[in-house]
This record gives structure tokens, C-alpha cells and sequence, in this order.
């Protein structure tokens, strides 16, 4: 099992360089960033559940401009989001975006996916809350197909566009797509438009009758990397059949967050 850092990648705090790079010394696989465009005033600092919002959530860095960086600055690592709420970007766009981050990077890009949960924030980039399930889906669609063919077309209800050309295709063909969530039906999603799972819940004995039961389902080993776990609980998420295990840093100056990655 691989084992990375994931991150709210704050302004004022680590550099997604140094991070990276001290990531890759101490011989973790990877580094994954989350994303939040802006966080409405008039959605309050509540979270989902109706708790008080940390601040990180209103002060991250662009995950693709910082892993970038990132990118820059290793060899190894791979780098990605976990998760980019691509309901929220422009699918033409943020298909160049990811694929020049792949052949920048030499290949090592994974995009997370989800939809979100700030309904306020979704409205304000065009997106109905009450259809972000299918516009994600539309979205991703589209840049596979992008990534995919020399003139690419999409035709759907959220996103339409006839024949493009774009380049830079993504080194292996696609950029590894992986779709976030718990919820009941994140299953039929990975297996309709994803190349992978990043599902987050903290019972292991869950994650491991799920996993199992998605690659039943499949008929074929589907990827998973599993966002939170932690340094003590690795042999469970290992044992759970999760193949890279991402230990959640909490946000805070460039002191505090270098000294909470662990080392392998």
C-alpha cells in the first residue's frame, strides 16, 4: 500500500514546495491537496453538519497552481486533488489544466472528484445544488473525452460542445479519475465515469465491506485511496484493501505542519 499527506494548503502557511519535497525525503508516495474556490458570507462558517467551519476552508491555496509546484520541486511524488469540485470550473478549461499538469509532472497527476456541499458556493459558479451529481458527471465525461480523442465532442444536458481540438493529451491517455464520497451512490458513480474510489469514512470495518463489495460488483480489482487515515490505523486501512492511504495534515504554520508529516 502507498502511503501520502493530504492537505488544506493554507496561504500563510507551508509552500506546497517545501512541503512536497519533504514529503519525498521521508519516503512518502504522494501529495493531495483540497480545493475550495471561496466560501460564501452568507453561508456562515457552518460546515455540513451544522458545526463551526474551520478558517482553512476560506484561505486555500488553487490546488493546480500549488501542485504545480509541487511538481516541480520532486521526482517521485505523485500529486493530486482529493478532492476538486470541478462542478465548479469550466470542463474545456480544467481538462487543459489537468493535462498539462500531467505531462509537466511526468505523468504522476490524479484528479479527485466531488460535487460538493456548500450549496452557496456551488450557486455562485452556476451550478444547481439539486443537479451537481449529473453536471459532475457531464463534466468529467467531457474532459475524458478531451483527453481522449484528437477532436473531442460532448453533447449532454449540463455541458455541450461540438468538435474541439486541445493538446496536450495526458502522457498514459487519461488523467486517473477518482471519484470522492460515501454516500449510497458513489459506487454506481465509479464504476459509470471513474477510474478509482476516494472514499473518506472513518470505520474501517465499513471501508473494508465496501471495497470488497465495489471490486464484486466490478469484476475487476478497482483502485481505491482512502483520505484520513492516520499513522496508527494503517495496517486497518491496509487490511480494509485500500492500495494508497493518504494521512490527513492538519493546516498551521510551516514549522508545525513539517513536523506532523510522518516518516515511513
Amino acid at each position: 500500500m502507498k502511503v501520502g499527506i493530504a492537505t488544506f494548503l493554507v496561504g500563510d502557511g507551508v509552500r506546497p514546495d517545501v512541503l512536497a519535497q519533504a514529503a519525498e525525503e521521508r519516503g512518502l508516495d504522494s501529495l493531495f491537496l483540497t480545493e475550495h474556490t471561496h466560501i460564501p458570507v452568507s453561508a456562515g462558517m457552518v460546515d455540513r453538519n451544522g458545526g463551526p467551519l474551520d478558517d482553512k476552508y476560506r484561505r486555500t491555496h488553487d490546488p493546480f497552481i500549488a501542485l504545480a509546484f509541487a511538481a516541480a520541486a520532486t521526482t517521485t511524488l505523485t500529486i493530486g486533488t482529493s478532492v476538486s469540485l470541478v462542478i465548479e470550473h469550466d470542463p474545456i478549461v480544467l481538462a487543459k489544466v489537468c493535462s498539462s499538469l500531467d505531462v509537466l509532472s511526468g505523468g504522476r497527476f490524479v484528479l479527485g472528484v466531488g460535487a460538493g456541499w456548500n450549496k452557496p458556493e456551488m450557486r455562485n459558479h452556476g451550478t444547481h445544488p439539486a443537479t451537481r451529481h449529473g453536471d459532475m458527471r457531464e463534466r468529467v465525461e467531457a474532459m475524458q473525452a478531451i483527453w481522449r480523442d484528437d477532436e473531442a465532442e460532448y453533447h449532454g444536458k449540463h455541458v455541450d460542445f461540438d468538435p474541439i481540438w486541445q493538446w496536450p493529451k495526458p502522457l498514459a491517455g487519461k488523467v486517473p479519475v477518482y471519484i470522492g464520497g460515501n454516500g449510497p451512490r458513489v459506487e454506481d458513480r465509479v464504476l459509470r465515469y471513474g477510474d478509482g474510489w476516494m472514499p473518506n469514512m472513518p470505520d474501517t470495518d465499513e471501508l473494508a465491506r465496501r471495497v470488497a463489495a465495489l471490486r464484486e460488483r466490478a469484476g475487476r480489482d478497482v483502485p481505491v485511496i482512502y483520505y484520513g487515515a492516520k499513522a496508527e490505523n494503517l495496517d486497518a486501512v491496509r487490511d480494509a484493501g485500500v492500495d494508497h492511504a493518504l494521512v490527513v495534515l492538519e493546516s498551521g504554520s510551516e514549522a508545525e505542519v513539517l513536523a506532523s508529516i510522518p516518516s515511513l
